[in-house]
């Protein structure tokens, strides 16, 4: 953006002259490759990055003190891309003074930057790691200081949660009161606010980062905890050893003794290890502490049988699973206890957890959801730290022989099947450290392809046991699964509920396609004519309900309301499950629906949403994370269609609070049980998200599904929140979600309250 384009009014040889000054600078041509850059010899890119720090250096055109924007557009094969650009003032390239910013994919992305003085040099880097790139766009705009300001405000208010609550005229007097008190200049803090409102889930740098931000437990506040405990249960940690390096050994046997929870027993079974200097650390350590027992096995059975060996020793309430070179944070045994002081009837507990390189440094996080049964069957996700009751370890069989390498999947699927909903409690904190070195799981998940084999046995045996007609495939990449609930017999008429009015260049592809693409055999497509005038889209719809009796053309002539649409639809409809769908929607693959019944029709499921992406190939519908900008927000947004997404999620079926309506379905008997959309108070946005909630408050899981998968043109028809009234009419739908559903915005369940509520891409808050 131009400073000519932020000027109100402003008469238009004014704006072109401005256009033709140096305010604003193209500097593409003008870019040097500095280091791991090459040109490309593909012809589809214009560079390669040869390794994670290419730069570009600029020395000449540079942008003027004050107020700038950046511009960014780049065509790459990442699954994300952030560019940062370094400032030299006078003092060379420093992380202070830097500017990150991470790129929307297809799309040219913008943010502001200050500069305090005239620059000597800017470097220019446009990735994080090797690959290939072609810059489309890159331009420097300088602003003039009021229009800077708006901007900033404006952002603050509507991405940053301190804000949430402020309009956009509030913020910068609070900003200055707040810098005042603390003797700072307000620009400083405004800029350190806007920056935050950009960060990004980078797991080696910006983890390392949110790690030095972080209040650590100190031992003397664990024991001012510790002592607050009324209930101390003892707690054994399971710990299979073979062969393991005697230094990893030792730091892993140090993370049990250093605990700042004392009441814990530590139990070893070595499964005959050949390296005798392991068979001297156990010998040592055993002899150091008597909370330390350890059995040797005399022939080598794996870690089933090594983990059921240490399972005999066990005397505690609960027990822990810690691999052998792996380590827990002091505060883990205390976080445990400390939960089950809140809630003394559960039975498997978890935590998030991290990486842990062979120089010691901590990466990839892992921030889990709270209990997530269909994200369970997709993946182990709850993984480590795992606690059991060691009642239900005994009654479930121990540790099964025949699951190696994904024996823990299988343990926590026969505990959880044995435990109420309520009694499986996530722990938000980070408690334990995964080793990643090579040859690891935890560096790189295709390493063990035994792991995915494991798994898949494990989660078919339990749906034999709890959903016999329901199959089990591989997912997309190692240890994810894919499982194909079964169609209910007879199959279900699903009603279509498609709201439109004219536009029959947006509607006609939609229904086509739906008709064309779409094998399930029993349904019927309901258009709700919405007072439609164009002769065009009237005769298209009068032609398509006389070619194909699948369709009907429902008329409802009142204000546009689309929760009152879709209610109206429903109460026309013959279907025993519904399908809210957006006009501008189009089938890719014609077994969506099949997908979205199979898993409706399950009686615990409620509402079912799909994968959705822009014409672009860029997702637009992941999900719904409540709390995102106040309300709730799009999982994965912007993210390439074949990106992982957090931790693969992208391609896992799972639970979430809520999903959209462009294009969800639902068993009508549920529709019905909540009372449908809100028509009183949500007539255009997040009737589905209040929908959702309701669903879930009455009993229902939420499901999304990456399987059934479609283009979404999002709100063509509509048309965008550009008026006074339409603005109003958005604020009011905010402020009644937040009055009614406030505190569950603010912590959903199937999120984590250490990501982000400001963005849509998972990364750290």
């Amino acid at each position: 953006m131009s400073y000519a384009k932020g000027l109100d009014g402003a008469s238009s040889w004014l704006r072109q002259l401005l256009e033709l000054t140096p305010l604003t600078v193209h500097p593409l041509c003008r870019l040097k490759p500095q280091h791991d850059l090459k040109p490309s010899l593909d012809q589809s890119w214009d560079w390669r990055a040869t390794d994670n720090d290419p730069q570009f250096m600029l020395t000449r055109g540079l942008p003027l003190p004050g107020w700038q924007m950046l511009e960014v557009a780049m065509d790459h094969d990442q699954p994300q891309v952030s560019v940062r650009l370094y400032l030299d003032t006078g003092n060379g390239f420093s992380e202070e003074e830097s500017v990150f910013l991470p790129l929307k994919s297809g799309r040219i992305t913008k943010r502001l930057f200050h500069v305090k003085k005239p620059l000597k040099a800017i470097r220019f880097d446009p990735m994080e790691d090797a690959g290939y790139f072609t810059l489309l766009h890159l331009r420097f705009a300088w602003l003039s200081p009021w229009f800077a300001h708006d901007r900033l405000s404006s952002r603050l208010a509507n991405m940053h949660y301190q804000w949430r609550e402020k309009g956009k005229s509030q913020v910068l007097p609070e900003l200055k009161r707040i810098a005042h008190e603390q003797g700072r200049h307000w620009r400083e803090l405004a800029l350190e606010q806007y920056d935050a409102t950009f960060e990004r889930y980078a797991p080696r740098l910006n983890y390392r980062q949110w790690l030095k931000n972080r209040d650590q437990l100190s031992r003397e506040d664990a024991q001012q905890l510790l002592a607050r405990l009324s209930e101390q249960p003892l707690i054994s940690v399971l710990v299979p050893v073979y062969n393991p390096s005697p230094d990893w050994l030792r730091e892993c046997l140090d993370s049990v003794r250093e605990q700042f929870y004392p009441h814990w027993q530590l139990c070893i079974a070595d499964d005959a290890s050949s390296d005798s200097g392991v068979k001297a650390v156990l010998e040592e350590y055993d002899n150091s502490d008597s909370r330390i027992e350890v059995v040797y096995r005399s022939d080598n059975g794996h870690i089933c049988a090594a983990s059921n060996s240490a399972l005999a020793l066990v005397n505690g309430e609960f027990v822990v699973l810690l691999d052998h070179d792996d380590c827990l944070s002091p505060d883990a045994l205390l976080r445990v206890a400390e939960v089950l002081n809140h809630a003394p009837d559960a039975g498997l507990l978890y935590s998030d957890e991290d990486k842990l390189g062979e120089d010691g440094e901590r990466f990839d996080p892992h921030f889990k959801p709270q209990w997530n049964p269909d994200l369970l069957l997709a993946q182990n996700y709850i993984s480590h730290l795992g606690v059991y009751r060691t009642t239900l370890v005994h009654e479930a069989g121990g540790f099964r022989e025949g699951y190696e390498g994904s024996q823990d999947h299988d343990l926590v699927l026969r505990v959880s099947a044995r435990l109420e909903d309520h009694q499986i409690v996530h722990i938000p904190h980070v408690l334990y450290h995964w080793r990643a070195i090579a040859g690891s799981t935890a560096q790189n998940s295709a390493e063990k392809n035994y792991t995915s084999q494991a798994g898949m046995k494990a989660v078919r045996d339990f749906l034999e046991h709890h959903a016999p007609e329901a199959t089990v495939d591989h997912g997309h990449y190692p240890n994810t699964y894919r499982v194909h609930w079964p169609l209910p017999k007879p199959l279900p008429m699903v009603s279509l509920l498609v709201p439109t009015r004219d536009r029959v260049e947006i509607l006609q592809p939609c229904v086509d396609a739906i008709l064309e693409r779409t094998d399930y055999p029993n349904f019927e497509l309901l258009i709700l004519d919405n007072g439609s005038v164009c002769r065009e889209t009237l005769d298209y719809m009068s032609q398509v309900e006389q070619r194909d009796p699948r369709v009907r053309v429902l008329h409802w002539n009142h204000p546009f309301n689309y929760s009152a649409i879709n209610n109206f639809g429903a109460s026309q409809a013959r279907g025993e499950m519904l399908a809210l769908v957006n006009n501008d929607i189009e089938p890719i693959h014609s077994d969506w629906l099949c997908e979205m019944v199979s898993q409706a029709a399950r009686p615990e499921i409620g509402c079912v949403g799909a994968k959705l992406y822009y014409p672009n190939d860029t997702v637009q519908h992941g999900g719904v994370i409540l709390g995102i900008g106040g309300v709730a927000g799009h999982a994965h947004k912007y993210f390439t269609r074949n990106a992982f997404g957090y931790f693969t999620r992208l391609h896992l079926a799972h639970n979430l609070s809520a999903v959209t309506a462009a294009c969800l379905v639902v068993r009508k008997a549920i529709f019905d049980e909540v009372g449908g959309l809100d028509a009183q108070h949500l007539t255009v946005a997040f009737n589905d998200v209040d929908f959702c909630l309701r669903v879930r408050e009455a009993g229902y899981r939420n499901l999304w599904t990456p399987y059934a998968e479609l283009y979404h043109h999002e709100s063509v028809s509509r048309g965008a929140d550009d008026s006074s009234h339409k603005r109003a009419r958005a604020q009011k739908e905010v402020e009644y979600m937040r009055r009614v559903w406030g505190e569950k915005l603010d912590s959903d369940p199937a999120y984590n309250p250490n990501l982000t509520l400001v963005h849509e891409d998972f990364s750290l808050r």
